[in-house]
Formats: C-alpha cells, sequence, structure tokens
C-alpha cells in the first residue's frame, strides 16, 4: 500500500487535536436551485455523486495505524471509500431560514471526525428557504489547509451552467506535477525521512539571518512602542483566550467584494485593512457589551499563504502557511483612526516579511508558532499569554460565478477552527463578487457569539459613510435572525436594528 508522510506542520495539527478542540475546517457553500428543475433536484444530485465510491488523493488517504502514528504520522492510500459514510444527505426544518441552517452548521462542526478513516465529510442539505440548498464540507486541518482545499473543491463545480455529469471533488485526479520526484523521494520511509530533514536543516542554516533580521524588527517595535508590526504575547489575556469545549456557535455575514475595493481605495487602504477594521470593530462592541473588553489592544494573527499560486494540484494537500500579526486597536473608538492604526500594523508587518527567504519564512513560523503548540500539547494553551487573541484570515477564491448541475452558487462561508487560548476565529472567503464572512466560536466562552456577526455589519455601514461613494449594488440583506439588546455608546440598540428586515447590501445569516 503506498504511503506518504506528513510533513512537520501537518504532524503538528494531528498532534494538538482533542475532542474539545477538534483541528478540522471547511466551508458553507449555498446554491440557488434552477426555476425549471425537478422537484428531486438535491436526491438527484446525491444518487449521482454517491455512484462514486473510489476517490482520488488527498481524499483517499487514511492515517497509518501504529504505535508511532503521533510521532511519525503517514497517510496511507485506500483504493475505495465507504462512501455512505463520508458523503451524507440533510433536511432543514421548516421554515428552513438562516436560523436553522446556521444551527445545523454549529452542531456538525461541533463533531470531530474519524482519524481512522479519511479525515473528510460532505453533506447536502436541502430545504433551505427560496428554492436553495447548501454543501456543508469539513476536513481535518494536517489533511489540507483552506487555500487548497477550495481549490480542489471548485474542480467539482462548472463555470458553465449548461454543464452537467461532472463528477464530485474527490473522484477528480489530481494534475501530475511537472517536476520529477528525487531518488530519497522513492526510498523507503525512514532513509526518506532522514534525507529530507537533513536537506531542510541545511537550507535552514544558510538563512539564519534572514530570521535574525525580522527578530531585530520585532525588538525594534518594542523598544519604540510605536504602532508599527504586532508583536507575539504582547496581546492582552481576554474572554477569547480562554479554555474552551466542544459546542460551537457559527455566524456569518455577506459583503460585495467590489464595495469593499472602492472603499479601500477611498481610504488609501487595503481590503485587508478594512476587514481587519470591521474584526476590530465588532470585537470592540462584542466585549464592550459583555463587559469584557481589555484596557490593551487586542493582537490578531494572520494566515498568509506561502503556497505558489501556480503550485501543481498533486502538491496541493498538506499546509502552506505563515503569521503575521496586527494590532486591532480594539481601545481607539474612533473607526476612522482604528483603520489608521490598523494599516500601520499590517505595513510593518507586511514589510519585514516580503524580505524573507522560504528557508527564513519556516524558522518564523515556527519560533512565532511553536510556543502555541507546545501549550496546546502540554494542556498549557488557554492558561497562559495568548500569541495573539484572535485569527482572522481572508482566503481568495474563484472570480467567475460556478455551478453544479446549472445551481448557481451563491456565496462560500467557511468553517475553520477554535482552540484552548483561541476561542474565536473569524475567516472571510472571496467568490465572485462577495466576501463571505464566518465567525465560529466556542458557544460557552462566547455568549450570543452571533452578535459580533451584527456588529461588524454596524462597521461595514460606518465604513460606507466615512468612504463610500454611492450605491455599488452588492448582496442585499435577507431577514435577519439575531436580537441582542443594548445599548453602546449611543447607537442603536442591535435589537432594533435586527428585528426589522431592513434592505442593505450586506446580508447576515446567524445561528441564535
Amino acid at each position: 500500500m503506498q504511503t506518504k508522510r506528513l510533513n512537520l506542520v501537518d504532524t503538528a495539527w494531528l498532534n494538538v487535536d482533542t475532542p474539545n478542540a477538534p483541528m478540522q475546517v471547511g466551508g458553507l457553500l449555498t446554491f440557488q436551485i434552477p426555476e425549471d428543475a425537478p422537484a428531486d433536484f438535491c436526491q438527484r444530485l446525491v444518487d449521482a455523486w454517491r455512484g462514486h465510491s473510489v476517490a482520488e488523493r488527498p481524499w483517499n488517504q487514511r492515517l497509518r495505524g501504529g504505535r508511532w502514528r503521533n510521532v511519525a504520522p503517514e497517510w496511507e492510500l485506500l483504493d475505495a471509500i465507504d462512501i455512505e459514510y463520508h458523503f451524507r444527505h440533510s433536511a432543514l426544518p421548516a421554515p428552513g431560514g438562516e436560523l436553522e441552517l446556521g444551527a445545523l452548521t454549529s452542531r456538525l462542526h461541533s463533531h470531530p471526525l474519524d482519524l481512522t478513516r479519511p479525515p473528510w465529510e460532505c453533506h447536502i442539505i436541502e430545504g433551505l428557504a427560496g428554492n436553495r440548498f447548501a454543501l456543508y464540507l469539513k476536513v481535518h486541518h494536517s489533511l489540507i489547509d483552506g487555500v487548497a482545499g477550495m481549490r480542489l473543491l471548485a474542480r467539482a463545480l462548472s463555470t458553465s451552467v449548461d454543464e452537467h455529469d461532472r463528477p464530485p471533488f474527490w473522484a477528480i485526479p489530481p494534475k501530475k506535477s511537472s517536476r520529477r520526484s528525487s531518488p530519497e523521494a522513492q526510498r523507503p520511509g525512514l532513509y526518506r525521512a532522514v534525507s529530507q530533514l537533513v536537506g531542510e536543516a541545511t537550507e535552514q542554516v544558510t538563512s539564519l539571518s534572514g530570521f535574525a533580521r525580522i527578530l531585530r524588527d520585532m525588538l525594534r517595535t518594542a523598544r519604540s512602542g510605536t504602532n508599527g508590526m504586532g508583536l507575539p504575547f504582547a496581546a492582552p489575556s481576554s474572554v477569547l483566550n480562554g479554555r474552551i469545549n466542544a459546542p460551537r456557535r457559527y455566524a456569518t455575514q455577506l459583503y460585495s467584494l467590489s464595495e469593499f475595493k472602492a472603499l479601500a481605495a477611498s481610504a488609501g487602504v487595503t481590503i485587508n485593512d478594512l476587514l481587519l477594521t470591521v474584526c476590530g470593530t465588532a470585537l470592540r462592541r462584542y466585549l464592550d457589551e459583555i463587559g469584557a473588553l481589555p484596557d490593551r489592544d487586542l493582537t490578531a494573527g494572520i494566515p498568509v499563504s506561502v503556497r505558489p499560486a501556480d503550485g501543481e494540484e498533486e502538491d496541493a494537500a498538506g499546509n502552506a502557511i505563515t503569521f503575521i500579526i496586527a494590532n486591532l486597536a480594539t481601545t481607539e473608538g474612533d473607526t476612522a483612526v482604528r483603520l489608521k492604526r490598523i494599516a500601520e500594523s499590517t505595513r510593518a508587518a507586511k514589510h519585514s516579511l516580503e524580505k524573507l527567504s522560504g528557508a527564513a519564512i519556516t524558522q518564523y513560523t515556527v519560533a512565532l508558532m511553536a510556543p502555541y503548540i507546545l501549550s496546546l500539547v502540554s494542556g498549557m494553551a488557554g492558561r497562559t499569554r495568548p500569541v495573539f487573541n484572535v485569527t482572522v484570515s481572508n482566503l481568495p477564491g474563484p472570480r467567475e460565478d460556478l455551478y453544479v448541475e446549472g445551481a448557481r452558487m451563491e456565496a462560500f462561508f467557511p468553517t475553520s477552527l477554535v482552540t484552548h487560548g483561541q476561542a474565536l476565529n473569524i475567516t472571510i472567503h472571496g467568490y465572485a463578487d462577495t466576501l463571505g464572512f464566518g465567525f465560529i466560536g466556542c458557544r460557552d466562552s462566547l455568549p450570543s457569539l452571533q452578535h459580533i456577526a451584527v456588529y461588524a455589519g454596524e462597521a461595514v455601514e460606518e465604513l460606507r459613510a466615512l468612504y463610500g461613494k454611492g450605491d455599488t449594488g452588492g448582496p442585499r440583506r435577507r431577514k435577519a435572525h439575531a436580537t441582542p439588546a443594548g445599548k453602546d455608546n449611543g447607537r442603536k440598540t442591535a435589537a432594533k436594528r435586527r428585528t426589522t428586515p431592513a434592505r442593505s447590501r450586506g446580508q447576515s445569516r446567524t445561528d441564535t
């Protein structure tokens, strides 16, 4: 049986997995069923996809058993998978609104994957109001990262509304790599492992100067006290950074990418800066609402993909990311000033990262994340000062509309992971002209988490007022369900904003 050794980062994701903090990521996709489609459209789709029981890499990879599984883990490639287990069909209870979809997604993402099988599940969810259905995918982070996952999932979708009978994502073979494998890559496990480690060690030694440079930049920032690049372990303790348990709560927002581009151009910042400002503003108001706003600025860990844009699909599995740390300026009450401070912070962090070679980036990532990983492995995470307060990711996606059997994909909402010490994760995913926000957190650590999504909507409205130049036309809001109460510095109560199904350019979907 063919095997493939996990790299160091993927092994770490495997070793920090616990029942209360499973290391699983995924997405929630919504589709509009064609008006002329048969009433059993979803059942026909399920039946067609269930006909594909042979999975391709990485979807046929299962962790090899044995006593060394967590020390030197390997994937073994299966000839066939139990398609009834991995691919499931569900239906929402009436009325099939965003409330019911959010509740189901929260429950599905709370349950750990079975690591004795290929670690992924896919659910077709029918009964969504407006003649729609959803697809929910869950995959272990040791198998694949978010960027590569969307690339592979998108291969099951078509850019043509008229294309039919396309196989599901797990049945599509990866494109062959144009690179020839080295002799070492063809040797048995132990020899291959030692050879790879020796080669990596040699590369790391030659890049120590770049790693030392970024450490000097961090120390210079710490001494100057400026709003430069964020520093690891400079984050205040907060309710975002305690111990967690298994139940999750999930909320979403949908906005127009073209509108964010226009707002960013008007403000003279990047789209990422705007997204961080939305998140920082929402967190400031949510934490103030529950009486838990720290008197020092929260910081965000921002994953940055270092996977080549034209990377071979055969090598798409695994993880290729590093992190930068940004100041969220949550002690600042003025949204415009907060945006300015965030932009300064991200600019400094990216400037330092751009100077590094690939090997130096690896060193930086290990140095940044090793204390956090060790705290997870040792059981100390959530009991010590966090490296940063919250993870905020912005993932690119396909720019054109996608279809499955003629049903147009409306939006992609990410579902990420939370851990001890990181009770909240915010991930944004681009698709066509949309930005789908996914807020996921520990249900018990963060009461009424959906209020964060509500306050994110308020932050977008404020950015429109500051930098907007007219209606850009984006997604329209459906009737909302979350009803947080209370006032924050004289603003309208969220309850009043949400009990009336207002029409705006943001589309809110929440689990209450």
